[in-house]
């Protein structure tokens, strides 16, 4: 027997509402500047492991970071690959890798892509790159990063290579952005909603990107650091701990 649609709704909405009660209540856990014991690397990352050999425990510098995403079959939806990469940043070759297929239940919704992928993506890790579908993800505040890093406690961030409207920004007022006077020179970019809200970075990874990915703090990193390893994790546009 097929449900009436108005019970559909009222179970969709009910549950929209404890989702949001959730997000309130890891939001308040959200750390959004740096909190950790290792360092970021310098550009010149041919001396890390020098550094790292020379670094006490207190203070030893930041050599593995991991990937998370979800690659979800053509053919049916539900079905998806939850991946783990690990790659030594030092020399950005993968360490180690695993996936598993799983099946999911939970419907895509707008804002609430955490209850969605999260329970296949806690890992416990050093530093996690997370991959954002859209920027958008970010717009409640506690998007899929922030979700993961509270559940697990670790510092994580959002990469993001789409941006749909977010707070008055939109893929082409960044463009306008990048390409406007003075700016042709300049690698990242904070972007600041109308609201005043800062959300994020976009960033040309590399000299001959054509197109910007997004960063998005996710949990005990701040903007700025998570900018700094990000470039560290670029041979392409994308950073390898993703694109892997």
């Amino acid at each position: 027997m097929e449900k009436e649609p108005a019970l559909e709704t009222r179970c969709s909405t009910d549950l929209q509402d404890k989702w949001i009660e959730i997000q309130d209540s890891l939001k308040k856990k959200m750390k959004i500047e740096d909190d950790f014991n290792w360092k970021i690397p310098t550009t010149e990352v041919q001396n890390l492991e020098e550094k790292t050999e020379n670094s006490d425990s207190c203070g030893a510098i930041l050599k593995y970071v991991g990937g998370v995403d979800l690659s979800f079959s053509k053919a049916d939806p539900s079905i998806a690959c939850a991946t783990l990469v690990v790659l030594d940043l030092n020399t950005l070759q993968v360490v180690y890798e695993d996936f598993s297929i799983v099946k999911l239940h939970t419907p895509y919704i707008p804002g609430f892509l955490a209850f969605r992928e999260v329970l296949f993506m806690n890992f416990s890790f050093q530093f996690l790159f997370v991959n954002l579908y859209h920027f958008v993800e970010i717009f409640r505040c506690m998007g899929l990063a922030c979700h993961l890093g509270v559940l697990a406690n670790i510092p994580t961030v959002g990469i993001g290579k789409n941006l749909h409207h977010v707070d008055g920004l939109n893929q082409s007022r960044v463009r306008q952005l990048l390409a406007g006077e003075g700016n042709s020179s300049k690698d990242v970019f904070t972007l600041i909603g109308d609201s005043g809200s800062t959300l994020g970075a976009a960033m040309r990874s590399t000299q001959d990107a054509s197109k910007p990915i997004f960063i998005s703090v996710g949990h005990r990193v701040s903007l700025s650091s998570a900018i700094k390893i990000v470039k560290l994790s670029c041979r392409f546009r994308v950073p390898e701990p993703i694109r892997q």
